[in-house]
C-alpha cells in the first residue's frame, strides 16, 4: 500500500505537482502517498462543478439513484480491503473499521431510496380565501448550489459518504475535502464513483492541505458548507462566511445517565460493558463516545468497579489484531495532548483508578472521579479513551449534571421507567437522548446533530438533502379545483 493515489477532479483521475505521505499511527509505516492537486487543478474543480449545477439538478432521480446503488454494493464488495485502509490509515481496529464499511453501505443504500422519493412535490390548494380562487400551490425543493463538503479522521470512509451521498441524491454538486491524516479512504470513494454514469463536474475529491481550505471556503461559487470536525475550525469557517449556509457537525462530550431504576446485578452488567466499549471504540475519538458517565448514588457504588473492570477488560494493542478492541489515537500528538488532560486533573485532585499511561500514539483505558468542574477533562471534549464518573442523587441532578456543558450533541440514560424517559427528553439540551443505552448510538438515516456548541444543522440522508436544497413555490392559476 506505498503507491501514489491520485485525486479526482471532476469525475477524472488526476496528479498534481507535489506528494504527501499517509502514515500508520500504530507502527509509522507509510500507507500510501497521496498527490495535492495545485491551486489551478482546485479552481478547474470549482469552475466544473458550478458549470454543471442545473444539469445536475435536472439529471433524472433514476441516474442520481443507480449511481448511489452501485456505490453501495461496490462498498459491500470490497469490505475487507476498504476496512484494512481505514484501519491503516486511521489506527481503528480493522474490526471497528468493517463496522464502519457497513454503515456507508447503508448511507449510500438511504440516499438511492432517498434519491427515488425526494422533491415530490406538495400541492396545497390556495382556494381558502376568496382571493385565491382557482389557484393551486406546488411546492418544490431545488439545490442551493455546490456543496462543499469537509471530513474529519475519527470515520473517515463513513463520513466522507455523509458528505457525499446525500448532496448526489439532491442532485447538488459536490466538492469533498477529506481529512489530512486520512484522505485515502475517501479517494477510495473517488474510484466507485468514477464507475457511474455522472455528469462530468458533478463531483471531486480533493485532499487539500488545511492551509490552503480559507481560499475555497470563502469562494461565492461554493454556497453550502457541510463540515464535521472541531468546536474552533467549525465556528471559524461560519465566523468567515456569515451569508452562506453552514451545516457544522461539531463536538461532544456525551454523557451516559445511570438512574437508581437500573439497579439489577444484569442491569449494571450491561450498562458498564456498554460504557467501557463505547468510551474507547474508536480511541475515545468519537463526538458521542461516552465521556461522562453520571450515576445515582443508590446504584453507584455497585456500578464503578463494574466499569473499571470493564474497562480493564478491553483489549489494546495491533489493530490488525481482530481481537484489539482499543487501538491507537490519530497520531502520538494527539495522544500527548490527553496525556496532558488527565495529568492535569488528577493534579487538581481527580482519582485515577485505572488507565493514565501513554505508550507512542497509544493511551490506556482511563477512569477518574472526584473530576473537578473547572479542569480541561470536565468541560472540554477529551477525544481520547477516558471517562469521568460522577455521583448525583436523583432524576433532577443528574439531568442538570448533563446540562452543566457548552456541548450538547447526544446523552444516553439507563432507565426502565418510561415516563423518565419522556421527561428525559423533555429536560436534556442535546441533539438526541438514547434511552437504555449510551450515547454513542447513530442510526445513519436518523437527523444527527447537536444544540448549543455541538453545530447547527442535522446530519442523517434525508435531512442532510434539507439542507442542500430550498423551497421555491410554483403558483398555478385558473385551475377548476
Amino acid at each position: 500500500m506505498t503507491s501514489t493515489h491520485a485525486f479526482w477532479l471532476a469525475g477524472r483521475q488526476a496528479t498534481g505537482e507535489s506528494d504527501f505521505d499517509v502514515t500508520s499511527p500504530w507502527d509509522g509505516t507509510t500507507v500510501g502517498t497521496v498527490s495535492l492537486p495545485t491551486d489551478a487543478q482546485v479552481e478547474e474543480a470549482v469552475a466544473a462543478a458550478y458549470a454543471v449545477r442545473d444539469e445536475f439538478a435536472a439529471t433524472p432521480a433514476h441516474v442520481r439513484a443507480a449511481a448511489l446503488d452501485h456505490v453501495s454494493r461496490r462498498l459491500t464488495e470490497r469490505t475487507e480491503e476498504i476496512a484494512r485502509l481505514i484501519s491503516a490509515e486511521n489506527g481503528k481496529p480493522v474490526k471497528w473499521a468493517r463496522g464502519e464499511v457497513g454503515r456507508a453501505v447503508s448511507v449510500f443504500r438511504f440516499a438511492a431510496e432517498e434519491a427515488r422519493r425526494f422533491n415530490g412535490g406538495e400541492a396545497q390548494r390556495l382556494d381558502t380565501d376568496a382571493g385565491g380562487q382557482g389557484r393551486l400551490a406546488l411546492t418544490r425543493r431545488f439545490p442551493k448550489g455546490v456543496v462543499l463538503g469537509i471530513a474529519p479522521f475519527n470515520f473517515p470512509l463513513n463520513l466522507c459518504a455523509h458528505k457525499i451521498a446525500p448532496a448526489i441524491a439532491a442532485g447538488a454538486p459536490l466538492i469533498l475535502k477529506p481529512a489530512p491524516a486520512t484522505p485515502l479512504s475517501g479517494l477510495i470513494l473517488g474510484e466507485l464513483l468514477a464507475e457511474t454514469e455522472l455528469p462530468a463536474g458533478s463531483w471531486s475529491i480533493l485532499p487539500v492541505p488545511n492551509d490552503r481550505m480559507p481560499a475555497l471556503v470563502q469562494d461565492e461559487r461554493l454556497p453550502v458548507i457541510s463540515f464535521t470536525g472541531s468546536e474552533t475550525v467549525g465556528y471559524a469557517i461560519m465566523d468567515s462566511v456569515p451569508r452562506k449556509h453552514c451545516t457544522l457537525e461539531l463536538g461532544g462530550n456525551g454523557a451516559a445517565v445511570v438512574l437508581a431504576d437500573w439497579a439489577s446485578d444484569e442491569d449494571l452488567d450491561r450498562a458498564a460493558a456498554r460504557i467501557a466499549t463505547f468510551s474507547n471504540y474508536q480511541g475515545g475519538q468519537s463526538c458521542i463516545s461516552v465521556q461522562r458517565v453520571i450515576a445515582d448514588a443508590a446504584v453507584y457504588d455497585r456500578l464503578l468497579p463494574r466499569i473499571v473492570a470493564a474497562v480493564e477488560a478491553q483489549v489494546t494493542g495491533d489493530p490488525n489484531d481482530d481481537a484489539t478492541d482499543v487501538g491507537p489515537l490519530v497520531s502520538e500528538a494527539a495522544a500527548e495532548r490527553v496525556e496532558a488532560w488527565v495529568r492535569e486533573a488528577v493534579d487538581a485532585g481527580a482519582r485515577l483508578l485505572t488507565g493514565g499511561k501513554r505508550d507512542g500514539a497509544s493511551y490506556a483505558p482511563t477512569v477518574l472521579t472526584e473530576l473537578p468542574a473547572d479542569t480541561t477533562l470536565a468541560r472540554e471534549e477529551v477525544f481520547g479513551p477516558v471517562l469521568s464518573v460522577q455521583r448525583v442523587t436523583g432524576e433532577a441532578e443528574a439531568f442538570a449534571a448533563v446540562n452543566d456543558s457548552k456541548y450538547g450533541l447526544q446523552a444516553g440514560v439507563f432507565t426502565h421507567d418510561l415516563q423518565a424517559a419522556f421527561r428525559a427528553h423533555r429536560a436534556l439540551e442535546v441533539g438526541g437522548v438514547v434511552i437504555g443505552d449510551v450515547p454513542s448510538y447513530r442510526a445513519d438515516q436518523m437527523p444527527y446533530g447537536g444544540a448549543k456548541q455541538s453545530g447547527v444543522g442535522r446530519e442523517g440522508v434525508r435531512f442532510a438533502m434539507d439542507d442542500y436544497t430550498y423551497e421555491r413555490v410554483l403558483v398555478l392559476t385558473g385551475l377548476a379545483l
